[in-house]
This record gives structure tokens, sequence and C-alpha cells, in this order.
């Protein structure tokens, strides 16, 4: 049933980035984001299990679909906890710009730190870097633990960090250590899970991002093998009040990954929405689409790239 069920979280996810990629380049983020709401709210009445959502997109009184609390499936099978950004980069795909995806976490009951939409400091490495991480350290006394951990020097190092004012001094340290850097004007998520996929030259992701993509973060590395570390950063007393409402009574605590993402029975699925680290954007053709999706399961480890081609005339359209 758990194999299952991940391979139906991709149909979730696919279903969401079709809808939404409609409206890349369009300018209108609202309906971009609601477009990939419908189509997963839709996808999700056809799996076979009991999902509440943990992380979703906001609470009850403020998002009219896929809240906090909100119960998805067909309702029959399994119960399990839902964590879900049926479009994380809106801004991206009513600009056109990289790193939006749709994204599924399935984890056992209680498997998920239930994070309010607020800002969290993440570190986020590869396999190879594991347990080299420390948030209590510098940034230049992280690179070069974490350098020393991969065996190579700091300036073999791609570090990912969003593009923003409030990264400037960490910006500064990165190059005074050497370290090759990669700015990202989006998708702080995309840069934390490619630091587990050798292949997208992406080591480390430093920097202060959102709440809830760390938790997806987390779930994707549990699974991926990889590593990271993360604290709230609330930006004022309304956030401080909403972690609490959520049961984090101490907002400067430092999770490591096992306590936001729990491990055991973590199942993650991603679709690309536009080009991005590790996923392609959604490419469409005269009566169809192909998508290009990640599933990967904590259980087992197995890695997927998937690879579809959606016929209109004969799938959903979404």
């Amino acid at each position: 049933m758990e194999r299952n069920l991940a391979l139906e979280a991709v149909r979730v996810t696919e279903a969401a980035a079709l809808s939404s990629a409609r409206w890349m380049g369009l300018g209108n983020q609202k309906a971009a984001a609601q477009a990939a709401v419908d189509a997963m709210r839709r996808a999700f009445d056809a799996v076979p299990f009991r999902g509440t959502i943990v992380i979703g997109e906001g609470e009850r009184d403020e998002a009219p679909m896929l809240f906090v609390g909100e119960d998805v499936g067909s309702g029959d099978g399994p119960e399990f906890d839902v964590a879900l950004d049926p479009l994380e980069g809106a801004h991206s795909v009513a600009e056109g710009r990289s790193n939006a995806v749709s994204v599924v976490a399935i984890a056992e009951k209680g498997g998920f730190l239930p994070v309010p939409d607020t800002y969290m400091e993440k570190i986020a490495v590869g396999p190879r870097a594991k347990g080299a991480v420390d948030l209590t350290r510098t940034a230049p006394q992280n690179l070069q633990q974490i350098a020393d951990a991969m065996k190579c020097y700091v300036e073999d190092l791609t570090v990912a960090i969003l593009d923003r004012p409030r990264h400037v001094d960490l910006i500064r340290e990165v190059r005074e250590m050497g370290a090759r850097l990669k700015l990202i004007q989006h998708g702080d998520l995309s840069a934390a899970i490619a630091t587990s996929l050798p292949e997208s030259g992406v080591d480390v992701l430093m920097g202060i991002g959102g709440a809830p993509e760390a938790v997806f973060a987390a779930a994707a590395l549990q699974c991926l093998g990889g590593d990271m570390q993360a604290r709230l950063r609330p930006r004022g007393d309304q956030e401080v009040e909403r972690a609490r409402r959520r049961g984090i009574k101490d907002v400067e605590r430092i999770y490591g990954i096992g306590e936001l993402a729990r491990p055991g029975h973590i199942m993650f699925a991603a679709t690309g929405v536009t080009d991005g680290e590790f996923l392609r954007g959604v490419r469409f053709f005269g009566g169809g689409a192909r998508t290009h999706s990640l599933v990967t399961r904590s259980r087992s480890g197995t890695v997927r790239f998937i690879e579809a081609t959606h016929r209109f005339d004969l799938s959903p359209v979404y």
C-alpha cells in the first residue's frame, strides 16, 4: 500500500503542475495558485487513503481549500498526515521564472513538525556531509566542516542562497571563504533537495526562507539521505503567537532533520511547473503535455524520476 500511495502522490502533483503551468508568464499569481489548488483537490479525491493536512494553504478561515486540518483522500484505507504545497513558487509561474514545483509529502501520524506560515533559517546538505551542519556555528565554520566531511576544499563547494537583502552579510561571508555561490531568485525548496542529487551541482543551501518549505525539504532529504537544521525566524509578534498556537513554545529552538520530519514512513513527490534545479517544467504540445517528477520513500531509499506524457483526450484535463 505504501508503495502504491507514493505513486498516487505523483499523480496528485502532476495534476497541480499541469493546471498551474497554463498560467506561466501571464502575470496572474492568484490564478496560477488557485488552479493548482483546485486540481490537487480533485486528484486527491481519487487516492485511497485517509489524509489529514498538517501543513497546507493556511488555517481553516484563511483558505477555501487544502487548509490545515482538512481531510483529503477517498476516506478509505490507512491514515496519514499530509504536508502539501500545490504551487511552491507562484511568483515564479506568474513571472515566467524558474524553480516552481508542486509538492506533496506524506508521513505517519505526527510525522511532521506543524510549523506556521513564517520564515525559517536553514542549512541543508547531501549525504556526504550528513552530520556536518550546525546552526550554532557561523557560516564560515559550517562551510569548513562541510568541506572536511566531503573531503574537498571550501573552494570546491557550491552554495545556494536566495538573493534577498536579508542575506547581504551571509553572501559576503560565503564569498570571503572562497566558496562558489549560486544566487537564486525563488525556490529554496528545490535548492535544498538539489544538495542530495550529485548531478545538480549544488552542495549546500543556506539562508532564511519559508518554514513550510523547510519541512518539505526535510521530508525529501530523509528519503535521499541528506541532512539539515532549521530554526524559526518569525516576522513579528503575530507570527510568534501563530507558532505557539501550533504547539511550538520555543521559537529559538534549532530543529534537526528528524524533528522536522520524523524518520519512519515518509513519501515525497514533486512535479516541476517551471524549469528548476532538478526538475524540468511542464511542456505543452498539441493535445497534451509532458511532466517531470521526483518520487521517493524513506523506507526503501529508492529515487525515481518520472517523465510522463499526458494525452488530454484520454486523461483528466486539470
